[in-house]
């Protein structure tokens, strides 16, 4: 008799976590939101960077578009932003979905 298809989507999560665990929970130590904290203050300033160089190329060219190097260094600031959120998205889906181990908040 065939697997329907919610019993094989459950059997695939249970996998999927277990494969994810084993291979990520033992590269990253047991984690704390004091853990956090560095990461998110590292995507704030590469988010105030992103959102600063425009300020600055706009202070720079007013009336006037902007330059390719101004655009370069602009681009350069929004992948590296970027490139952060991605990753903190991923680590917020490692955590969600238990691939590793948390700190229990002490009260």
């Amino acid at each position: 008799m065939p697997i329907n298809n919610n019993r094989l989507m459950l059997e695939l999560e249970k996998v999927r976590r277990e494969i994810n665990r084993s291979i990520i929970n033992p590269l990253i130590p047991e984690l704390a939101l004091d853990d956090l904290k560095p990461i998110l203050t590292m995507v704030a300033h590469a988010r105030a960077a992103y959102v600063t160089e425009l300020f600055e190329i706009s202070k720079l060219s007013p009336d006037a578009a902007p330059s390719n190097d101004q655009i370069k260094q602009l681009r350069q600031c929004r992948e590296t932003f970027d490139e952060l959120v991605a990753a903190v998205n991923a680590l917020e889906t490692v955590i969600q979905r238990d691939y590793l181990d948390v700190k229990s908040r002490e009260r």
